[in-house]
C-alpha cells in the first residue's frame, strides 16, 4: 500500500478549521462584547464557571482515552475502509472534544465573564488541538497494520 505525506492533508485542514473557529470566538467576542453578554448573578456564573473548568479538566484524559482506543480499532477492525479515512475519523473526534473547551469559554463569555476567561478556555483548547493534532507515526501504524491484516 503507496503512502505519501500528503495523506494527511484533509486531517490538517481539519485542525486548521478549528484553530480559525477559536479565533472567530475571540474575535466574536471584541467585536460585539456588549451585545453578547447578558450577565446573570456573581454566585451563578461561579458555579457554573467551576463547572465548567471542571468538564474543561476532563475532557483532556476523556480525549485521549477515546483516541487511543480509536487508533486501536483503526489497526484492528475488519472492513475495507482506507487508513486515510479511518485516521481522519479519529482526528475529528479528537478535535471536536477539545473544541468544546473553547466553546465553554465563549458561554462564559457571553454569561458575562471577562475577557481573562475566555482567553483561558480558548488556551486550553488550543492546547489540546495541538496535543491531539495528527501524527505522521499514528498514521502509519494504521497504514502498517492494515497492510499486515491484507497480507
Amino acid at each position: 500500500m503507496k503512502t505519501e505525506k500528503n495523506d494527511l492533508l484533509p486531517h490538517w485542514i481539519i485542525v486548521g478549521m478549528m484553530l480559525v473557529s477559536l479565533a472567530v470566538y475571540v474575535v466574536i467576542c471584541h467585536q460585539f462584547r456588549h451585545e453578547l453578554q447578558e450577565p446573570i448573578p456573581e454566585t451563578q456564573r461561579v458555579f457554573i464557571r467551576t463547572l465548567f473548568y471542571a468538564i474543561a479538566i476532563g475532557t483532556f484524559p476523556v480525549t485521549n482515552l477515546i483516541r487511543h482506543i480509536q487508533l486501536r480499532l483503526n489497526q484492528t477492525m475488519p472492513g475495507n475502509k482506507p487508513a486515510k479515512s479511518r485516521y481522519l475519523l479519529t482526528v475529528i473526534v479528537s478535535m471536536v472534544l477539545v473544541e468544546g473547551v473553547g466553546v465553554l469559554g465563549f458561554v462564559m463569555f457571553m454569561l458575562g465573564d471577562d475577557f481573562n476567561t475566555l482567553y483561558i478556555f480558548t488556551g486550553l483548547s488550543a492546547l489540546g488541538l495541538y496535543l491531539y493534532r495528527p501524527k505522521e507515526e499514528e498514521y502509519f501504524q494504521v497504514v502498517d497494520a492494515l497492510a499486515e491484516d491484507t497480507e
